[in-house]
């Protein structure tokens, strides 16, 4: 238990479980984890590929990580949107975690993040052989670019750019992943109105390149948010990740906010759709990469 693997060997003989059918609405199920396999290092948040009693193999996003449960609740409702949209996206369940599993995990860091994680966490269906998205060696059409900026703006999601595309190719088709920067209003609920009528710059967006739809993307999917789909996503967050938010009645009232947001910026749909067509006229934003001072103690500046 705990001892390092090669995580690319992983990703061609790991265990996964079919992806949930395009449009589908579902209710999370829960699977208890079994054996913590290896951390995953690419982001700051240090997810884990883990084992679970349905012999299926996850990518666990921790509660008790720095970003918190706020990550993961957007994780579930963006998830759900995106499904509800008929874009592609892993399975999710929730993971049950005994904090006696950290015993065994000689990496301190890993110890401390299980002890901190007790409880309801988020797991991703891990794909196994899944590439990284390069727009380069992979080609995708105006429409798919289209929906999947029109997704992005919608849940103000800005962490879908070249430098960090959060997509996977896996069994022919991409696979979007990571949306728990997107819903930026909930870590302080100060201002959800002025969200929900931000403009989205995608000038940066991984898929900006790939002349995107966005009249068709606009017509064909907002339609699909007009019912539940939206309740219904935010039904799937656990009470207990709702139940302390201030200024909130509870869970309940917490998931009517959201609902609000939703529907708030969806009604100002004409603007950041606009905002879109700008974008995808103004082509890529120039990538200037940042310089990096082999010696900054030599540095005149201040």
């Amino acid at each position: 238990m705990g001892r390092p693997i090669n995580t690319a060997r992983l990703r061609i003989f790991g265990v996964a479980k079919p992806v949930t059918v395009l449009g589908s609405t579902t209710v999370l199920r829960t699977v208890l984890a079994t054996r913590y396999v290896t951390p995953l290092r690419e982001g700051g948040s240090l997810p884990g590929l883990m084992e679970a009693d349905d012999l299926g193999t996850y990518v666990v996003k921790f509660r008790g990580a720095g970003q918190g449960p706020k990550a993961l609740i957007a994780e579930i409702i963006c998830g759900a949107v995106a499904r509800a949209l008929g874009l592609p996206v892993p399975d999710l369940a929730l993971v049950e975690l005994d904090t006696a599993l950290a015993a065994g995990e000689p990496d301190e860091e890993v110890q401390a993040l299980l002890r901190g994680s007790g409880g309801r966490n988020l797991g991703v269906d891990f794909l196994p052989g899944a590439l990284d998205f390069d727009p380069a060696a992979f080609a995708i059409d105006a429409e798919f670019a289209g929906r999947v900026l029109w997704f992005d703006a919608l849940i103000n999601n800005v962490d879908r750019s070249w430098r960090n595309p959060n997509l996977l190719f896996w069994h022919g088709r991409p696979y979007l992943i990571d949306h728990g920067s997107a819903l930026t209003f909930h870590h302080t609920w100060n201002s959800p109105t002025a969200a929900a009528a931000r403009s989205y710059d995608a000038g940066e967006h991984v898929l900006i390149g790939a002349a995107p739809d966005i009249d068709a993307a606009d017509a064909a999917l907002s339609p699909r948010l007009a019912g539940d789909a939206v309740p219904a996503a935010t039904a799937d967050v656990p009470d207990e990740w709702l139940a302390d938010e201030a200024g909130f009645r509870g869970p309940d009232d917490v998931r009517r906010a959201y609902v609000d947001w939703f529907t708030a910026r969806l009604s100002n749909r004409l603007s950041w759709v606009s905002g879109l067509r700008d974008s995808v006229a103004a082509g890529p934003a120039p990538r200037a990469p940042r310089r990096r001072e082999r010696f900054p103690w030599l540095s005149d500046r201040p």
